[in-house]
């Protein structure tokens, strides 16, 4: 579907434009103003992505709202955009996750407040730059410039170690990239000069070729989400960064490294994501059990839902590596829901933390008595986080497990264990933190949570309630783009390995 307004133009480039604004005017000593122009701008880039999902044919695949510039000519690059229903909710998802972030960061930053605001904005539109992508050289700028503003969220207004967590984060992230780009010069000459994604995923391909192109890409992908056992860089980045900023990487920025799997890792190398299931569908349970033990014997609440976003996204992967559409359609599903879930879970840590200056379960205990309407909101999103039904979180899940027991029966029972475990951490943690007796003069002194706060929880907890209650519409539009993938999937490309 081709658009007679570039909707994703605007989405990518109003935020950007508004965070250079206030990079441009923005001042310390008018702290209400900065704020004000932060939040206007983010419910104005928002808009944009309104039509993405009202004007959406659902019933046919292949890219819409299509934008097509030639950009680079030699080589040949375009400014080229689309989404389907695969990437279509990602768009929406971003935007909003930016007024949340903006709005979490109302009180909790006092220097440097434009740079900050600004740096969100700013990381918006790339991150809906990835997702919105169809040309190969386009989706890799779009990818690297993401660590730009988010290694200086992390860097600059983290907490005591920000400066190793920015630059673990940094190099994690840079160095597997690295890897993609060498994969797509080669993509780009057997496509006889072309970055085109679609063409790409149409190439006859070896399956020697294949596999160092998967194992490329995995590299780029795998760090990203992150897999386990390259991980580690994602707790340390989680407790340094401020709330706003662990709201954006665990709602967004984990999920380019699964989309880059569905964009590319699969379609345009399908045999050797065949061969490379079972290792994917392993290290997929490794992350869902193990990190989810991980979590059980974390003190610091940060680092609680941090393992219990590796967790989670160990289950996307596993959808993925399934091949079928009830796995596909459920991990991207868990994708959106973590989204929301992962974004609340750290907002609620930030709502706590603004007032204590602490993180550690043990230094809580009898919220509800001070706090009841935000201990209520938060029972939600540690229900949600559990896989609780009629939360988002339960749908997603569900439909992997199904499509795990349909693969072999003991990869869907390995895998229904993180209903256990995500149950048990996530309670253990908000029977500590919010039950009990008033623990200390500290909780006795809290003050509920205010307007603001509870604005942007309840927004949070419509999205969750949504999504697990009516789940079809979004389901529904991703129905036809999955399909595609999985004729793509199924029709075999090996050629002889011709390395050209």
């Amino acid at each position: 579907m081709s658009s007679s307004l570039p909707w994703l133009s605007f989405a990518i480039w109003m935020p950007i434009a508004f965070g250079v604004y206030l990079l441009a005017v923005g001042r310390d000593r008018a702290p209400g103003l900065v704020r004000k122009i932060a939040l206007v701008g983010s419910v104005i880039s928002a808009l944009p992505t309104i039509p993405l999902m009202t004007d959406f044919d659902a019933t046919r695949g292949g890219l819409q709202f299509v934008e097509r510039i030639a950009w680079i000519t030699n080589p040949l690059a375009h400014y080229y955009l689309g989404v389907d229903g695969i990437s279509l909710w990602f768009v929406p998802l971003t935007a909003f996750t930016t007024i949340i972030a903006v709005l979490a960061s109302w009180r909790a930053i006092e220097s440097r407040m434009a740079q900050y605001y600004a740096a969100f904005l700013i990381l918006s539109g790339l991150m809906i730059g990835v997702f919105a992508a169809a040309d190969g050289l386009l989706f890799y700028v779009f990818f690297e410039a993401t660590l730009i503003p988010m290694y200086l969220i992390i860097g600059v207004w983290g907490g005591p170690r920000r400066i190793y967590a920015a630059i673990k984060f940094f190099l994690y992230t840079l160095l597997g990239s690295l890897l993609m780009l060498v994969a797509m010069v080669y993509l780009y000459r057997q496509a006889g000069g072309n970055f085109d994604i679609t063409v790409w995923q149409r190439l006859p391909l070896g399956f020697h070729a294949q596999m160092l192109l998967f194992l490329a890409f995995l590299a780029a992908f795998s760090v990203k989400i992150p897999m386990w056992p390259v991980h580690t860089w994602l707790p340390d980045a989680h407790v340094e960064a401020p709330t706003g900023g662990s709201v954006v990487l665990a709602a967004i920025m984990l999920k380019l490294g699964a989309y880059g799997f569905v964009r590319f890792s699969l379609p345009i190398a399908p045999d050797a994501s065949h061969a490379m299931a079972p290792v994917l569908i392993a290290l997929s349970l490794v992350a869902v059990v193990y990190i989810g033990l991980v979590a059980l014997v974390q003190t610091d609440m940060k680092k609680l839902v941090a393992y219990s976003s590796i967790a989670h996204m160990g289950f996307v992967t596993l959808g993925f590596f399934l091949f079928s559409q009830t796995g596909i359609e459920g991990a991207i599903t868990q994708m959106i829901s973590h989204g929301f879930v992962s974004g609340a879970m750290f907002l609620c840590i930030g709502v706590m933390y603004d007032r204590t200056h602490s993180r550690n379960i043990a230094d809580y205990g009898g919220v509800v008595n001070t706090m009841p309407r935000f201990a209520a909101l938060m029972m939600l999103f540690a229900m949600a986080n559990s896989g609780l039904p009629a939360t988002s979180g339960f749908v997603g899940e569900f439909l992997v497990i199904l499509a795990s027991v349909r693969y072999e029966f003991w990869i869907g029972a390995i895998a229904a264990t993180t209903l256990v475990l995500g149950a048990a951490y996530s309670l253990w943690m908000y029977k500590r933190v919010i039950f009990g007796v008033v623990a200390n003069d500290t909780v006795a002194k809290l003050r509920d949570a205010d307007g603001r706060e509870l604005f942007a929880l309840g927004v949070l907890a419509v999205a969750v309630l949504w999504i697990g209650v009516y789940p079809a519409p979004m389901i529904h539009a991703m129905h036809a783009s999955v399909s595609d993938l999985l004729a793509q999937i199924a029709h075999t490309k090996i050629v002889p390995d011709n390395f050209q």
